[in-house]
């Protein structure tokens, strides 16, 4: 872990990255991106990406944790309650330990704008603190993963103990409702959404936060489930390394699964089947030039030098994206090893522009949008903490 209070040069960007972040990118308490009126305006018109709000709400906890194990700083701290009272406001609202993909005050100048974009999930009313308040449904497991790893991170990173008694409070009420509907997550007009039957390592890494935060709870089942369970981790990750193109967004939920079952403490068979799984993971992605990922890799498995240098450069490239949607196209620029994709990873200051940088393939050669959507900066903020909160160098 790097010491507190050492001055690195990282620190000056992180801190105006998340300056920005605070000041545009969560009007209600949870991360959503705003929508300028042109490409080179600063005028904000509504907001988007709201369907995902949660999971990146998740990160956002995650690396103000890293950032207050880091520096102990009380913005840090004020940070972590601060995304963990966001969350609270996502599950206060289904008004039954529901997760909500995204929620907002029902009179927001912008819930017109966000029930039309997300219809397609469905919207419910309501209330949050005493007010009318409007959600929206069909949450996905990766809703559920992001904001787990966000209480993880908080429980491995920050000592407070009021931090640690919200996380275990949220971990419980989510798993609460899970338990009750057989780990479906159920609609409150009784529509599954999705279902956790078929992940043991999602549902692994969600009851081992759960064991370690309540044990009154949760100690027992996890026991008798993770030995039994265990063997069937590495199964899912297998089939999906097969194709490693399609659907890149689910390494980011793998890694981030991984993160949760290999931090505290286990059996050694239940440990020997965990990291059966990610080593599959690993050699699939160690080399997509993924930063995030790679911390990953540092924060379970020990420092590396020459993986970790690339970590180091990965985030220096970053800096040099553009925040906004801008379209980007290399069609013809590039060798191709399939159809729109690459045969070796772009270099990180020309992949295509999105929300989370290290979710979307590195062989991607086309996407983006017309230049109005900003970017949170969580892809830089969580690998660049969490990178120095396991000893990567600042």
């Amino acid at each position: 872990m790097a010491a507190a209070g050492v001055a690195h040069s990282g620190e000056t960007d992180a801190r105006k990255i998340l300056d920005t972040l605070r000041a545009r990118h969560i009007p209600y308490g949870m991360v959503v991106d705003p929508v300028f009126a042109g490409p080179d305006s600063d005028e904000i018109l509504s907001y988007s990406r709201c369907g995902d709000s949660a999971i990146w709400t998740g990160h956002l906890l995650a690396a103000e944790s890293f950032r207050y194990g880091v520096t102990q700083s009380e913005d840090a701290l004020t940070g972590v309650r601060y995304a963990l009272d966001g969350i609270r406001k996502l599950i206060d609202v289904t008004g039954r330990n529901l997760l909500a993909r995204c929620a907002f005050p029902a009179d927001s100048p912008y819930a017109a704008d966000w029930i039309s974009e997300e219809r397609q999930h469905g919207f419910y009313g309501g209330r949050v603190d005493g007010r009318a308040w409007t959600w929206i449904g069909n949450t996905s497991r990766d809703q559920y993963l992001g904001v787990f790893f966000g209480l993880t991170a908080a429980w491995n990173a920050v000592d407070d103990p009021g931090v640690r008694g919200g996380v275990a409070s949220l971990a419980t009420r989510l798993l609460g409702d899970l338990d009750d509907h057989g780990w479906a997550v159920v609609m409150p007009d009784g529509r599954v959404s999705t279902s956790f039957g078929a992940r043991v390592d999602q549902r692994l890494m969600l009851l081992k936060l759960g064991r370690r935060a309540n044990r009154g709870e949760f100690e027992v089942r996890y026991r008798w489930a993770a030995p039994f369970l265990a063997t069937g981790v590495p199964a899912p990750i297998a089939f999906e390394v097969t194709e490693p193109h399609d659907s890149y967004f689910k390494f980011n939920l793998d890694h981030i699964v991984f993160y949760g079952l290999l931090t505290g403490e286990d059996s050694s068979w239940v440990e020997w089947n965990y990291r059966q799984g990610f080593d599959l993971l690993r050699r699939t992605t160690d080399d997509h030039d993924n930063a995030f990922f790679d911390v990953i890799e540092l924060a379970l498995n020990g420092q590396a030098s020459a993986r970790d240098q690339r970590s180091v450069g990965l985030l220096e490239e970053w800096l040099g994206r553009p925040r906004r949607d801008v379209g980007v196209d290399h069609r013809g620029e590039y060798d191709l090893c399939g159809q729109d994709r690459t045969c070796a990873a772009i270099p990180v200051s020309q992949r295509v522009t999105t929300d989370f940088l290290w979710q979307r393939s590195p062989f991607q050669i086309q996407g983006g949008g017309s230049g109005r959507i900003e970017g949170a900066g969580l892809d830089y903020l969580l690998p660049y903490w969490m990178g120095r909160f396991y000893g990567l160098p600042g």
